[in-house]
């Protein structure tokens, strides 16, 4: 199964991984692959936690697609 994860690197220059389609699911780490690695680990848990329908639901995702949208502040 493949899942998409948005990589946010924060202010004290951790790298920080979320996977966008499971609750709660994000890791750290001090490197980019650091940080790949730890949300490897993590997904496998949540996932864990999940149902049957809910993870078929998840693989059936044909695309997911990311977009960035300007708004005035």
């Amino acid at each position: 199964m493949h899942l998409p994860v948005f990589v946010e690197k924060d202010e004290d220059g951790f790298f920080v991984v979320e996977c966008p389609l499971l609750k709660g699911c994000y890791a750290q780490g001090e490197t980019l692959d650091e940080a790949l690695k730890n949300i490897h680990e993590v997904i496998e848990m949540c996932l864990e936690e999940e149902d049957e329908d809910t993870i078929s639901e998840i693989a059936n995702i044909q695309e997911f697609s990311f977009h960035t949208v300007a708004v005035d502040v």
